[in-house]
C-alpha cells in the first residue's frame, strides 16, 4: 500500500500543472543550494546540514507537502501573517509569496498562481504543496529514490539593458541600465564588462557582458547583450522639379517631389512662395495670376531633426492662359471653395420652380437654444414618421444630457423604429456641429440603414436614442443632431434635458417644460420633405436657383406641441430637398453662393456626399463652393440636402459654363 502511495506521489510530481503553474521550475545560474527532504520524516539537509523540520514531509490526498515556516526559513525568506487578508507571508530581498490554508491562490509579487491543492493547516503549521512551493521560489525539484531535491542559485544576476533601442555609429550616447539582482539581499561590490563603450565608433554588430559580485564574494554568471549599431544618420536631401522652367499666366504647375532620405523617414515637408509658408500646399493654387520670378522652395526635415532645402525658381511670362476666374471654375476641387464676386451673383437670371411636399412630419427642437436649466425642451404626441432636429447650447454651468423620452400612453404595445441619424458635437463651435450633423445625416439617408424596431408596453417610457445622449453637452458645449423615427400608434415624445447622471425616465415626474427664448423655433411642421424638378435647360446660359428665401422656398407653418400656438419654421432647417435636375449642359459648373451670412454643410449630388466645405466654411456672398462638374454631354442631376443647423439662409445654387480647357 506504501508503495502505491509513493507512486501516486511520483505521479503527481510530474504531471505539469494549469495555469501559470503549468511551466517547468527551473534555478537561474548554478544550483548553489541542494534541499533535501524524506516522505514522512522531518530531517531535512540543506548543503550537507541537516535540520529539523517543524513537521513531517506528509503525503496528502496524493501530493506531499512540506511545513511553510521551515521551508521557507532554509530558503531565506522571513515569515510573517497578514491578519486582514488571513494570508501567510514569505518574503526576501526580492520577493513576496502569499498564500492561506484552503485557498489554491498563489501569489508571487503581482503575479498570480493556481496551485492543483490547496494548503492546509495541521498540527499549527501550515502545509503548502512541495511543487508549487518549487515553482513560486524558481527551484528545481528531482525525486531519488523516496528522497526529494530542491535545487536552487543564490548567485547574484548580472542582468543589464541597453539603451536607444537605435544606436548611430560614432554618434549616439549609449546608456546602460542596471537591472542586476541579488536572491540574498547582499550588495554588489565590484563589477566586470567587456565590451562595454558609451559611444561605438563603427555600424556592426557588438556583444556586451557583464558579471556582478555580492558582498559575501560570490560572482555571477556572465550576462551579455548583442546590440546592432547602424551607420551614422545623414540628413534628408530636398528636391523637386517642375514640368518646365516658364508658365503662362493661370497655367497649373506640376510640381514633383524627388526628396529622399537614407532611413527613407522624412518626417516633414515645408513648401514656400517667396520666402512665406504656404501652411497647406495640397491645396494651393498650382498657378500664379501675375507675372514674375517665383522662387519655390521645399524643406524637408527627418526624423532626428535633421533638415535640408532646396530652392528653384518658376517663371511667369505676360502671356494669359487662364484668368484666375476661368482656372477656379475649371480647377477647384469638388467640396472647396473659391473666390467670387458677390454682388454680380444678382445678375445672373434665377429660375422659377415649383416645389411639391409630402405628408413626413418634422419636430425642430431649437428653443430655448441655450440651455439655462434642466427641463423638458418639447413635448408631443405623434404617429408615422417622424424627423427630429436637435440644436441647443448648454449655458446651464454644468455637464448636461439631452434625451429622446418615447412613452406609450395606450392600452396596447407599440412598435417604434429609428433609422437615419446624424450628430455633431457636443463642440464650442456652431458651424462644427450645424456642419457634421448633416453631413452625417446625409450620409446615413444615403446608405439607408436597417431600421432598428423597439416594443413599448402600455404605460412605459424608454430612451429612443441612445446616440444623442453618448456624451455629455459640457458648459458652452452645442450639440446638433437630425434622427429618424416610425412609430405604429401614436407615442408621446419628450426631449429631455437633466444633468450627467441622472436617470431621464426617473427625472421626469420633477421635471417643467422650458420657457421659449422668443427667437429661435421649436414646434410640430408637415410637409417637411420637399421636391422639385426642373425641366429648364441649366448652364448653357448662367442660371441661378435660390433656396430659403422666403419666396418661392416658403417656410413650413405648424405649431409649437407644447402649448399648442403657430410656428413658422423660419430658414426651413429640418426639411429634407430633393432637387432633380432634368438638362444640366456639358461642362457646367455647379457652385453654392451663401446670400444670407455664413453657410456650411453637406449635399448628396447623384448619391455622392459633398461636404460644404471640406476645409472651412462659405464666410459670405464672396465665396463659392464647387458642388459638381458636367462631363462632355448633357446631364441629368439628383440633389438631396437639408439646410445646417447654425447656418444662414439663402443660397443660391449657380449653374455656370466653363472656359474651354487649352493647351
Amino acid at each position: 500500500m506504501k508503495s502505491l502511495k509513493w507512486l501516486l506521489v511520483l505521479s503527481l510530481l510530474f504531471v505539469p500543472m494549469s495555469g501559470a503553474l503549468s511551466e517547468t521550475a527551473s534555478a537561474e545560474g548554478a544550483a548553489s543550494n541542494q534541499l533535501t527532504v524524506q516522505l514522512d520524516s522531518k530531517t531535512m539537509i540543506h548543503n550537507g546540514t541537516s535540520y529539523l523540520s517543524v513537521q513531517p514531509l506528509t503525503l496528502k490526498n496524493g501530493s506531499a507537502f512540506i511545513a511553510f515556516r521551515s521551508v521557507a526559513d532554509r530558503f531565506g525568506y522571513k515569515i510573517t501573517y497578514d491578519a486582514k487578508t488571513k494570508e501567510s507571508v514569505a518574503t526576501n530581498s526580492t520577493q513576496e509569496i502569499r498564500l492561506k490554508a484552503g485557498s489554491l491562490i498563489i501569489k508571487r509579487g503581482k503575479e498570480v498562481l493556481k496551485a492543483p491543492v490547496a494548503p492546509f493547516a495541521m498540527n499549527g503549521s501550515l502545509m503548502v504543496p512541495l511543487r508549487t512551493w518549487s515553482i513560486a521560489t524558481d527551484s528545481k525539484l528531482t525525486l531519488a529514490g523516496k528522497s526529494m531535491t530542491l535545487a536552487w542559485s543564490t548567485l547574484p544576476t548580472a542582468n543589464f539593458a541597453v539603451s536607444p533601442d537605435k544606436i548611430y555609429a560614432g554618434e549616439t550616447m549609449v546608456t546602460y541600465i542596471d537591472r542586476a539582482t541579488s536572491p540574498t539581499g547582499q550588495p554588489f561590490v565590484d563589477e566586470r564588462w567587456d565590451g562595454k563603450m558609451d559611444v561605438f565608433p563603427e555600424a556592426g554588430s557588438y556583444t556586451i557582458t557583464r558579471q556582478v559580485q555580492d558582498a559575501s564574494g560570490a560572482w555571477s554568471e556572465p550576462y551579455s547583450v548583442t546590440v546592432q549599431v547602424l551607420a551614422p544618420n545623414m540628413p534628408p536631401i530636398a528636391d523637386f522639379k517642375t514640368e518646365k522652367e516658364k508658365y503662362r499666366i493661370g497655367e497649373q504647375i506640376l510640381y514633383t517631389d524627388l526628396s529622399y532620405d537614407d532611413e527613407n523617414a522624412i518626417a516633414r515637408r515645408t513648401w514656400s512662395i517667396n520666402g512665406v509658408e504656404v501652411k497647406n500646399w495640397t491645396k494651393q493654387e498650382k498657378a500664379f495670376f501675375e507675372a514674375g520670378d517665383y522662387q519655390i522652395s521645399l524643406e524637408v526635415e527627418d526624423a532626428h531633426g535633421l533638415t535640408h532645402m532646396v530652392t528653384k525658381t518658376v517663371t511667369v511670362t505676360d502671356e494669359v492662359l487662364y484668368t484666375r476666374d476661368e482656372y477656379n471654375k475649371l480647377f477647384t476641387e469638388v467640396g472647396y471653395k473659391f473666390p467670387i464676386n458677390g454682388a454680380s451673383v444678382l445678375d445672373i437670371p434665377e429660375v422659377k420652380y415649383t416645389l411639391q411636399s409630402d405628408m413626413a412630419q418634422m419636430i425642430r427642437s431649437n428653443s430655448p437654444e441655450v440651455f439655462i436649466n434642466e427641463g423638458i425642451a418639447y413635448d408631443d404626441q405623434l404617429t408615422g414618421p417622424i424627423r427630429f432636429l436637435f440644436h441647443n447650447f448648454n449655458s446651464i454651468g454644468y455637464p448636461v444630457k439631452m434625451y429622446l423620452i418615447a412613452t406609450n400612453n395606450n392600452r396596447t404595445t407599440a412598435n417604434v423604429n429609428t433609422s437615419s441619424f446624424g450628430m455633431g458635437g457636443p463642440d464650442p463651435y456652431v458651424e462644427n456641429t450645424g456642419k457634421l450633423s448633416t453631413v452625417r445625416y446625409l450620409k446615413s439617408l444615403a446608405e439607408n440603414p436597417t431600421p432598428k424596431w423597439t416594443a413599448i408596453k402600455p404605460g412605459q417610457s424608454i430612451n429612443l436614442m441612445p446616440e444623442l445622449s453618448m456624451a455629455p453637452i459640457k458648459p458652452n458645449q452645442v450639440l446638433s443632431a437630425y434622427g429618424d423615427v416610425f412609430a405604429d400608434q401614436e407615442l408621446q415624445f419628450r426631449v429631455v434635458v437633466v444633468a450627467q447622471g441622472k436617470d431621464p425616465i426617473k427625472e421626469l415626474s420633477s421635471l417643467s417644460v422650458m420657457e421659449r427664448d422668443g427667437k429661435h423655433v421649436r414646434g410640430t411642421f408637415n410637409s417637411a420633405n420637399r421636391t422639385m424638378e426642373i425641366n429648364e435647360p441649366l448652364g448653357y446660359d448662367e442660371k441661378r436657383i435660390v433656396l430659403g428665401d422666403w419666396k418661392q422656398d416658403s417656410y413650413l407653418v405648424g405649431y409649437d406641441g407644447t402649448s399648442g400656438q403657430n410656428e413658422i419654421n423660419v430658414g426651413n432647417f429640418g426639411v429634407v430637398y430633393r432637387m432633380q435636375l432634368n438638362h444640366v449642359a456639358p461642362n457646367t459648373v455647379i457652385t453654392l453662393n451663401a446670400r444670407g451670412g455664413h453657410y456650411t454643410g453637406a449635399f448628396l449630388v447623384n448619391g455622392e456626399l459633398v461636404t460644404v466645405t471640406k476645409d472651412s466654411i462659405l464666410k459670405d456672398n464672396s465665396e463659392a463652393a464647387v458642388l459638381y462638374r458636367t462631363g462632355d454631354t448633357e446631364e441629368s442631376i439628383e440633389m438631396v440636402f437639408t439646410p445646417a443647423s447654425g447656418s444662414n439662409l439663402p443660397v443660391a445654387m449657380l449653374f455656370q459654363k466653363m472656359p474651354p480647357l487649352k493647351y
